[in-house]
């Protein structure tokens, strides 16, 4: 099923390597494994015409299989590691998927296993826009909080305290300060020439989709408590 006559290919990128947290990628949030929630999220999307997982690791592919997502090939080593960049794997991706399917992806969305507060309409959201306009792309935003704008932020040089930003000292309240906004991980679109031709994700004519709730990217463990708990607000308050 095509979104407005839109091929779209979802990538989810979860290899098996985590510094931070061994095995991050398996660990449960809400019961469901990370990957497993953007399984999920990917399945419950009927116009998405083909769901793939890009992993090194034979665990978390079959991890992804048992919440919906193909593994129609292996992410290769040298897209695996630390240093690895995210649109060479996602454009490896791309194109396997393209060569074990048989057709060609208009548009694709990536969603990372990190940020597993994702629900669907966000990522529908997010293609929709792209397709609303001239873009070439589209990401989920949300704002930062004021004392982490740049405005807020300070350097320390030989003990001292400085203004990462010169107007820092003038902006001493959060409302004189401008609405600056951080990439959650939610989603990221983007159209075929963007990534597979140009290599761009987030250049000139990238769409906005602001996400105004709160979030969390899993960097360690804090944030998997944190998505925890939040979850879990979410359904006391769904039951009310």
């Amino acid at each position: 099923m095509a979104l407005q006559g839109q091929t779209v290919l979802a990538v989810v990128p979860a290899r098996g390597g985590s510094k931070a947290i061994p095995r991050k990628n398996l660990c449960q949030v809400g019961g469901i494994s990370l990957v497993g929630r953007a399984g999920e999220v990917a399945r419950a999307l009927p116009w998405i015409d083909a769901r793939v997982l890009s992993t090194d690791d034979r665990e978390i592919a079959d991890e992804g299989r048992a919440h919906g997502l193909y593994v129609p090939f292996m992410r290769p080593d040298e897209l695996s590691g630390d240093l690895a960049n995210s649109i060479d794997m996602w454009r490896h991706a791309w194109l396997e998927s393209e060569k074990h399917y048989g057709k060609r992806f208009d548009v694709s969305v990536l969603l990372e296993p990190t940020s597993p507060l994702r629900r669907a309409e966000d990522v529908t959201g997010t293609v929709e826009l792209l397709l609303s306009g001239d873009y070439k792309a589209a990401a989920t935003v949300s704002p930062a909080p004021a004392h982490f704008t740049p405005h807020k932020c300070l350097t320390v040089n030989d003990g001292l305290i400085g203004f990462y930003h010169q107007a820092g000292a003038q902006h001493s309240i959060r409302q004189t300060i401008p609405t600056y906004y951080f990439r959650n991980g939610i989603c990221y679109a983007v159209r075929r020439k963007t990534l597979v031709e140009d290599r761009v994700i987030l250049g000139d004519r990238c769409a906005a989709n602001v996400i105004d709730r709160h979030i969390v990217n899993i960097d360690d463990m804090f944030d998997l408590e944190l998505a925890e708990f939040l979850l879990q607000r979410e359904a006391r308050a769904g039951s009310h």
